[in-house]
This record gives structure tokens, sequence and C-alpha cells, in this order.
């Protein structure tokens, strides 16, 4: 639609009036009569849109009138954020802004003064993005590809307001929207809870796929170096190394609920219907991050950040749930050690599962009940506690059966996982506590926050888009994008119009 006519009047916002008296009259023709719902919606949607657009540019152009008609009548001078003054004015200086209607021009005065920068207070006033793409249009684009493909978010900005940006542009300004969360985080103070609530950190890793520049010295190294042993796939056991390792922490709280090895495992013969089966802990205020540029040290010393400033008289009990990755394991330990915290670290009871599960196809065909007999028994006494004892029977078992080469393989992995964890199975302890077992909370983020998105089908990442958008959905899926927007938009103008004194403030979350 071509834009209304804009002709100068008394009333500034006569080019709107006459849009809407124009988009009225086009309703009431006969032709309007014969359409449809959905043509009138279609019809609306684009004329609505410009409508508002006409709205904006009216209101911008009042402004910029009464800004001449003010600095025409006061010979004050303008003070720059350098401290010098600016006294000398000029009109006519237009920029334009991309926002949710449509592109609009903002006119306004520019103060000079001879080897200085331009001071353009009206910029400050209605504050203005450093670009051209208004903070709105913005914080759609972040929330548009936040849940999808920059080809589908461009696609669904363009339905909404027009052809106002580009696919190049939209991930440059997710880019520029994440700069602020960790100094949000830093300085947001957390709900408090209970002495009596469990403090639950969980750790895990989930690769990215990267373009080579991306990619860890190592990695990269790997993959240009790599002879693909097929021409037209993988050999088994071969990888691409085409991934970079992201790390994902999540935090949250538990009200303890204590269980019974059975209310986990079903014995052998099946669980009495005498005895009801117990809940396990529910997860509540989940706080989740994530970075694939930083190491693993870095999200983990973000973790016990948040975990601190939940517990800060380490009143509560720690609990650290973790897959069993050995450098976890230490990176976790070795930041507790610094910062004098006890923990109760647990290895996920899934993942020993799999282990077990794995052993147990080696004395019974798989898919048997002689298996899943098998395995519960074993599960059940390892939630006891006991898994040393268990440990030393598949051992003995294996030996009795005399069994070698790769029919013992799942034998000898279960019992190296087991024995090198033995510290960290203490499920009996668990239980009687009421704390979880299972890593489910940040597996589930690692689904959500990775494989949902950075892991699409044609993928491949610069580190700056990656980690936006991976910190970006952890801030959504916190449910803290709104208050976290308020902030950086403060921070932005900031960063954008400092006042000569602003280094004697600052911001709170």
């Amino acid at each position: 639609m071509e834009p209304y006519d804009a002709l100068p009047s008394a009333d500034p916002f006569s080019a709107s009036t006459r849009a809407f008296q124009c988009l009225a009259l086009a309703l009431t023709i006969p032709e309007a009569g014969e359409l449809s719902h959905h043509d009138l919606e279609a019809f609306l949607d684009v004329a609505g849109r410009d409508l508002l657009r006409q709205l904006f540019q009216d209101h911008l152009d009042l402004r910029a009138i009464r800004e001449e008609a003010a600095a025409a009548m006061d010979s004050a001078k303008v003070t720059g954020a350098d401290g010098w003054p600016r006294q000398h004015r000029e009109p006519g200086h237009v920029r334009k802004l991309a926002c949710l209607f449509g592109t609009v021009t903002v006119a306004r005065l520019a103060w000079r003064n001879k080897g200085l920068t331009n001071v353009y207070p009206a910029d400050a006033a209605l504050s203005l993005p450093a670009h051209r793409h208004s903070m709105g249009l913005r914080r759609l684009a972040v929330l548009e590809a936040a849940r999808s493909s920059f080809d589908q978010a461009g696609a669904a900005i363009e339905r909404r307001c027009g052809k106002v940006l580009g696919k190049r542009q939209a991930g440059q300004l997710v880019a520029a929207a994440a700069v602020d969360i960790d100094v949000f985080y830093q300085r947001k103070i957390p709900l408090p809870a209970t002495a009596a609530t469990t403090l639950v950190i969980s750790v895990d890793g989930k690769g990215i796929v990267m373009r080579p520049e991306a990619l860890r010295p190592a990695t990269l190294k790997a993959h240009q170096r790599k002879q693909p042993a097929l021409r037209t796939r993988l050999a088994p056991g071969e990888k691409p190394h085409r991934k970079r390792m992201a790390t994902l922490a999540a935090v949250y709280d538990t009200d303890p609920a204590p269980r019974r090895p059975h209310d986990v495992i079903a014995p052998p013969d099946g669980r009495s219907e005498r005895r009801e089966k117990r809940p396990g802990p529910k997860a509540k205020a989940k706080w989740l991050t994530g970075s694939v540029i930083h190491p693993p040290e870095h999200t983990i010393a973000a973790a016990f950040d948040q975990a601190l400033a939940r517990d800060p008289e380490h009143l509560r009990s720690w609990v650290v749930l973790v897959d069993g990755a050995r450098h976890q394991l230490d990176l976790i330990q070795a930041e507790a050690t610094r910062r004098e915290i006890d923990l109760h670290i647990l290895i996920d009871f899934v993942h020993v599962t799999e282990y077990v599960w794995r052993a147990a196809h080696c004395f019974h065909p798989a898919g048997t009940p002689a298996a899943e007999s098998w395995v519960a028994t074993h599960l059940t006494s390892i939630l006891h506690g006991q898994a040393d004892r268990v440990a030393a029977e598949i051992t003995t078992q294996a030996d009795h059966a005399q069994l070698t080469g790769t029919k013992r393989e799942g034998v000898n992995a279960c019992v190296r996982y087991l024995n090198s964890h033995i510290d960290h199975l203490r499920y009996d302890t668990a239980l009687a506590a009421g704390w979880p077992i299972a890593t489910g909370v940040i597996e589930g983020a690692c689904r959500h926050l990775i494989a949902d998105r950075l892991d699409i089908t044609g993928a491949r990442w610069g580190l700056t888009g990656a980690e936006a958008l991976l910190k970006l959905r952890a801030l959504i899926d916190n449910g803290d994008f709104d208050t976290y927007w308020a902030y950086h938009l403060r921070r932005e103008h900031e960063r954008l119009y400092p006042a000569p004194d602003q280094h004697r403030y600052q911001l709170t979350a």
C-alpha cells in the first residue's frame, strides 16, 4: 500500500485522520460487502498496520516541531556526555527507524560545535537505538528467533511488520540482545527458601555443530586431517569432528520426598498392592544457564553463584547430580573446595541402570523375563547402598560362567563404572533424605535449549550466534525474559546516552 498523504496542516494528525477516513470509507463501498471475513482480515491487517505507522510518523513529526519551537524560545546550550557545550543548532537532521508498523522518519535538531560530535537531545528523549531497528522490533526478533530458525523468524516478522528485517540483521539483533544476561543474573536476587528445602545443582554437556572457524583447536585439527574410511558415509565409530561441546547447568529447589528402593525399582515379583508407590521430589524455582564459548568451569562457577545466592549461609543440603563424566566431577569438586561447601554428589541412577542392563545381556538374552529379574535384583541392591557388593557379585558370576572376550565386555564396563563411582552411589542416603537421584531436569534442558533449536537439520553455528541463542533460550525458560528486557533497555539507554556523572550510579536488576 502506498504511504498516506502527509500534507502540512494545523492538525498534526491530519494525515492519520485522513488515513482512517479512507480506511473506513473502503469498508462501506459495495465491493467490501462482498468480501469474506478472511479477506476482510487480510485487508485490515495491512491497512491497519499502515494506519498505525502513520500515527507513529505524525507523532514523531509533532515532536520535531515542538523541539524546534522550544529551541527558538530558549537560548540555552546543550552539553554532551563529554562535558563540552554545543551552542549551534541545525535543523533538518533525519534518520530512519524500522518499527513494528513499518519504517518511519525521525527528524530532530543537531547541536553542534567545531571539532566535536553532534548531539541529538531528541534521540535521548526517544531512547532511539544505535542502528535502524527499534527495540520493539528487536524484542520480536529475539522471541521469534529463539523458538525457530532465522528463516522462519524472518517470515513471521514479515507477516506481522512487513519487510523491515533481513536474516543477517536478525542474527545481529539476537546477539546484541544477549549482552546483559550475565550481569542481569549477577544482580538478580533469587526468592528465599526454607532450610529444609533441598538445593540441587545438575551439570551436563551437549555438542553443537559449528562452522570450522568456531571449533576448538583440537577438534579443528582432527576435522582437517580426517580421512573418511568410506566415500558415502561414516564408518562405525567414526566421527566428523564438527561439534563444539556446550556446558549446561541447572539449579533448582525441591522439597524432600523420602522413598524406598521399591518405589524406584519394582521387585522381581512385582509391587505389592498393599503399599502405594511414593512419589519422588519435584523441581521448583528452576534456573538454567549454559555456554559454548566459555570452558565448563565457567558454567559450573555460575551455577555455584546462583546456588550461593539462594543459600548464602549454607543452611540447606546441597545435592549435585551428574552423569559420571570424570572431568565434570573434578571441576565440581574443585569449585566446592574453593568455596568451602559440603556437597552430596550423586551419579544419575538412569546411567547406572543402563550399565546394569548391558551386563545383564551378557548372561541372559535381551528382552527375556530372566534379564529383567536379574536387573531388578541388582538395582535394588544398589539403591540400598550396596554397589560394591553388586560389583563383586557380577564379577563372580562372570567368572563362574567363564565369560571372556566380547561376551564379557558389558560386565567389565558395568563393574568399572560401579567401582570408579562407588563414593557417589549412596542412594540409600539420598532416598532416606528425600533427594532426587536422576538428572532428568538437566537432560531435558539439553534437549530443549540445544537440540530443539541449535541442532536443527543443516544448522552450523558461529560462536557469537550460538552463545547468544543458548543464553536467550535459557533466559526465556527461566521465566525472566520480560524482567530482563526492561533491564536491557535501561542498560542500552545508559550506554548510548551517558550523562557526565553517570559513573556515580549503577543499575540493579
